[in-house]
């Protein structure tokens, strides 16, 4: 199969690119700078990311340009613009400030491949503090800005071409045709990656990897663990068996609402009610590492006591996706990180381990599971942390503290689906980017607040009370906090601009509706400094 390789230089929005190429159904691996796959006979281009560090700096990161040159179409973007010119010849200097924002490319070179259909002026995103000074002998300018002289160039005999800014993100406006134009026009991609084929493929792998054998999947009630099912039941209907754990620490109702959902799917599943089990190992305990070792525990403990009365099961499924892959692996290519949601099971229980969606981005799987007919809320859920709500209550646990967050937790999200608002230009783009099914009418769409957003919940501090009045008596209770973040891939996030008036609405509903609660408060930090969680 047809593959474009991404050599990851350490950029923040490298798996963004990732990302826009599958979006041209195309398929493509991201890798660390130095782990080129040689002799590859499937690769037909290169795309070189960004970079935090300077190409002339003794820590930069160099490759050897023999692997590729000549023998793959490259485009490099900002930093892998830059070291191409920089190893090639030309010159890459700082410019003493750094250039972060929109800027517009007042020169076009007319007819030139990569820029085909772009738009007069085009908007692009920069994000630099080098700059190209001097291209390489045998380069030439193809856009410019009216700060940026090499905005992006393009050797005159190879296929190499290099852009300053960075295509993959939304604010660039022609970035997707810029991509498209290198993948499909320049490297040949014949944009032949899609769901349908997808589920047809893995169905058929899965058919010849597990054979008749049986497996066990944890399920979290996510899209990524639900699509994965979906998909292994397509394979291998009953001798697939579900495990879903109920630690306690679910949203209000989900532990039902996720057994009829799976229910509906078709699904063989078991749902297990420890929650007394956890509520008992967390008692007393405010240190929020202590209180994810318990839960991590706890649930190997149940997981493994439910697994173990299926006879004859050889393999452990999982919902691990691509960026979980990646984010396991650093640019040196050294483990940094297991992502495996009940790591050390498949060694300790003798079981072979099953990722189907291993390849896909979140919101692949996400148009996987809507080839496949599932529930559009299941589709839609925002990212929930593996603890549950035990890291959104700042303090020790207890079924008093879950019940009262609970509550207030569903005002907020239920409030989030039915408020909905119209959305033009970029803000449309975005959503529209990120997968939200929308009609656009008039050059607007309408969604609601929830899915304009990548993760929301409510924080109970715990240990925290403030005053307050509340009919003609004073109170002494606790506050809630409301998080909700915008992000594309959740290495970076910023606080969403929910409408005051929202907030207005959703803070006097939890005040009046949820005993225990007397303030209401919105978390306007960004991640970084912040986390989207509060532990």
């Amino acid at each position: 199969m047809q593959k474009i390789i991404i050599l990851d230089f350490g950029s923040q929005t490298t798996q963004l690119i990732g990302r826009r190429v599958r979006e041209l159904n195309t398929f493509c691996e991201i890798m660390p700078y130095n782990k080129f796959p040689k002799n590859d006979p499937d690769i037909i281009g290169v795309i070189l990311s960004g970079s935090p560090l300077s190409v002339y700096a003794d820590d930069a990161f160099h490759i050897d340009f023999s692997e590729i040159r000549g023998k793959y179409p490259i485009l490099g973007i900002c930093y892998g613009a830059q070291l191409m010119a920089h190893t090639f010849g030309g010159k890459v200097e700082s410019e003493g400030t750094r250039e972060y924002g929109r800027a517009n490319l007042g020169f076009m070179e007319e007819g030139n491949v990569l820029l085909k259909d772009f738009a007069p002026n085009s908007q692009v995103w920069m994000s630099h503090g080098d700059t190209i000074t001097q291209l390489p002998e045998g380069f030439r300018c193809i856009a410019s800005t009216s700060t940026v002289k090499f905005a992006a160039y393009q050797a005159n005999d190879e296929k190499i071409w290099g852009v300053q800014y960075h295509p993959e993100v939304f604010h660039s406006i022609d970035g997707t045709q810029l991509l498209k134009n290198f993948v499909v026009d320049i490297c040949g991609g014949v944009q032949d990656w899609s769901p349908d084929m997808f589920v047809e493929t893995t169905v058929k792998e899965l058919k010849e990897q597990v054979g008749d054998d049986k497996v066990i999947l944890g399920l979290s009630g996510g899209v990524d663990s639900s699509v994965a099912a979906v998909l292994l039941n397509k394979a291998i209907g009953k001798n697939l068996t579900c495990i879903f754990v109920n630690n306690g620490l679910l949203r209000k109702n989900e532990f039902e609402d996720v057994l009829k959902d799976y229910e509906c799917l078709g699904l063989n599943v078991i749902g297990v009610d420890a929650s007394e089990k956890f509520y008992s190992e967390l008692a007393g305990v405010h240190e929020p590492e202590r209180k994810r070792k318990i839960i991590g525990k706890g649930f190997i403990d149940v997981f493994e006591a439910e697994a173990k009365k299926i006879e004859g099961a050889k393999w452990l499924a999982q919902g691990t996706i691509y960026p979980d892959r990646i984010e396991s692996l650093n640019i040196t290519g050294k483990v940094i990180k297991s992502h495996h949601n009940v790591g050390g099971l498949p060694e300790k229980m003798g079981l072979a381990l099953c990722e189907p969606l291993k390849w896909l981005f979140k919101d692949e799987v996400r148009r996987v599971g809507r080839s496949m007919g599932m529930p559009e809320h299941l589709i839609t859920r925002h990212p929930f942390p593996g603890p549950g709500l035990a890291v959104r209550i700042l303090g020790d646990i207890t079924p008093e503290k879950v019940r009262v967050l609970q509550d207030a937790d569903d005002i907020y999200i239920r409030g989030l689906r039915e408020w909905k608002t119209k959305l033009s230009g970029e803000d449309a783009r975005r959503v529209l980017q990120a997968g939200v099914p929308a009609d656009m009418k008039d050059g607007e769409i309408e969604v609601s607040l929830y899915d304009q957003i990548w993760q929301a919940g409510a924080i109970l501090l715990s240990d925290v009370k403030s005053v307050g009045v509340m009919g003609d008596e004073r109170t002494y209770e606790n506050p809630v906090a409301l998080r909700a973040v915008t992000s594309s891939d959740a290495m970076t996030a910023d606080w969403a601009k929910l409408p005051y008036e929202f907030l207005a609405k959703v803070s006097n509903d939890i005040i009046n509706k949820v005993k225990g609660v007397n303030r209401v408060c919105y978390d306007i930090s960004s991640k970084p400094p912040a986390t989207i969680e509060w532990e």
